[in-house]
């Protein structure tokens, strides 16, 4: 069984339409799929519908994007229930600070002389929850202007370059509590590479478990064998899931092809446990896995 706990869709800053996604998925061999666009869960009537067509095991999810400590954390929280308040204004608030950075972003772009305007981003963010970052890098590759995400990224748009603009992220301890509260189960992506806790430890993973922290993100592109091997070990001595996933972004992402990384049966087998668990605590309707 192939399982892949971590991609995108248009609905956040992926390529493929969330229909496009679970297809892409089903030709690529995955059984299992979790769609986990940035900070919404615009996508999952599209791509349930999708799964339930084609045969793949949909697991709807998002990735809340936090902070902890001054740190930026990508934080995947699987089968909470979307419309539980208090975890939509937490979100509302991520994607009102992703869309009000845009124009702030393209005025540093046309103060550095590039040809940039608000319609070549709306265009590039066609059918999106939010405009950010990424829809900003596809104009500039539109433009000309960098060949890929990745380039807009390393010149422009990164932490640190002439036209990186901050905005507000979930205090992570916030983030723990509200989607356990809304019956979901929370799993740390890429904890060792980008956007990251600056390679957590055990100690600091434990404190975060206290928490409600159900699990990392063990194999990732951002993680060489090295660093695989002292997660899955931290995973086990703790007793935290172990995840796998290609973090897919379509065209959007270079080097993240979906199943290049895999969840082990077993481990996304503790997860639904979980889940399970934190949705009963919660007393609310979650979401289930489709298929």
């Amino acid at each position: 069984m192939r399982i892949d706990l971590h991609t995108h869709s248009r609905a956040s800053d992926g390529t493929d339409t969330p229909a496009g996604l679970v297809r892409a998925a089903a030709d690529a061999g995955i059984d299992v799929l979790a769609i986990t666009d940035h900070d919404t869960a615009a996508g999952w009537a599209e791509a349930a519908g999708a799964a339930a067509e084609v045969g793949v095991e949909l697991v709807p999810g998002m990735e809340i994007s936090a902070r902890h400590r001054g740190r930026s954390v990508h934080l995947l929280a699987y089968l909470p229930d979307p419309t539980y308040a208090p975890l939509t204004a937490q979100l509302d608030l991520v994607l009102n600070g992703r869309e009000s950075r845009v124009p702030v972003m393209i005025e540093r772009l046309r103060a550095l002389g590039i040809d940039i305007t608000a319609d070549d981003v709306r265009r590039a963010a066609d059918g999106t929850a939010a405009t950010g970052r990424p829809h900003v890098a596809d104009a500039l590759v539109t433009l000309g202007v960098v060949r890929d995400r990745d380039e807009a990224f390393a010149e422009y748009l990164g932490w640190g370059k002439p036209a990186h603009v901050d905005r507000y992220a979930v205090p992570l301890v916030d983030a723990l509590r509200v989607v356990a509260e809304a019956g979901g189960v929370t799993v740390i992506a890429h904890p060792w590479g980008r956007g990251g806790l600056g390679r957590p430890d055990d100690q600091a993973l434990g404190e975060l478990q206290e928490l409600g922290l159900a699990g990392i993100e063990v194999d990732h592109q951002d993680h060489d064998d090295r660093a695989r091997a002292r997660l899955r070990a931290i995973a086990r001595d703790l007793g935290l899931v172990a995840t796998g996933s290609s973090d897919y972004h379509g065209d959007g992402k270079n080097d993240h092809e979906l199943g290049c990384n895999t969840t082990a049966p077993e481990e996304y087998a503790r997860l639904l446990e979980l889940a399970g668990e934190a949705s009963r605590r919660s007393g609310r309707v979650t979401p289930a896995v489709v298929g």
